[in-house]
């Protein structure tokens, strides 16, 4: 990522937005210490004790789900996501954003609007209905699992956005700032 000292409006919003999803993430990233918790105590429950809990089991499937879900907009913005780098590496820097910039509009976009889209009509019938675990002794609350998903999904379309203004940035305002400034 290109960072001057007088960066581009694009690279300005698009660190407005990385700083948010990062602070929602490393709130939701205690997730899985509690879910390492949630697993202990329900292994001592079940190996200890022969009485293991359904309603943490199906808590562990929660914790996991919300760290995996918010964890993939982390991923997204931190550029630690899996690439096939096969022909990757050897591009130049603008093809490199030339690439990153259809793949993004191209798949990534059409494929996370139709999982928001279709998300939010799950999750809301969820919440309508107070939907909870169809065990008698599960998680009572089982909308709020559901409403994660377009949540999460809003979250990872927003961290695709901030990616897109950083390779419009390197395609169209970098080599501009450069020239400007005598770099």
């Amino acid at each position: 990522m290109h960072t001057d000292s007088t960066g581009s409006g694009l690279l300005k919003l698009s660190g407005f937005i990385d700083g948010g999803i990062d602070r929602i993430c490393k709130v939701i990233c205690w997730s899985y210490l509690i879910l390492v918790l949630v697993i202990i105590l329900q292994i001592v429950l079940r190996k200890g004790f022969a009485h293991g809990l359904i309603a943490l089991e199906e808590l562990q499937w929660h914790l996991y789900a919300v760290g995996f879900l918010f964890g993939l907009s982390y991923a997204q913005i931190k550029n630690n996501h899996v690439r096939v780098d096969l022909l990757h590496h050897n591009f130049s820097e603008k093809t490199k954003a030339k690439v990153e910039i259809l793949g993004i509009l191209l798949l990534a976009f059409p494929f996370l609007a139709t999982l928001f889209w279709h998300s939010i009509p799950f999750a809301y019938d969820a919440w309508r209905i107070g939907e909870s675990s169809s065990s008698p002794s599960g998680l009572p609350m089982r909308w709020l699992i559901k409403s994660a998903i377009p949540v999460s999904m809003a979250l990872l379309i927003l961290a695709m956005f901030s990616t897109l203004l950083k390779k419009f940035d390197v395609l169209f305002l970098s080599e501009k700032r450069g020239v400007q400034h005598g770099h």
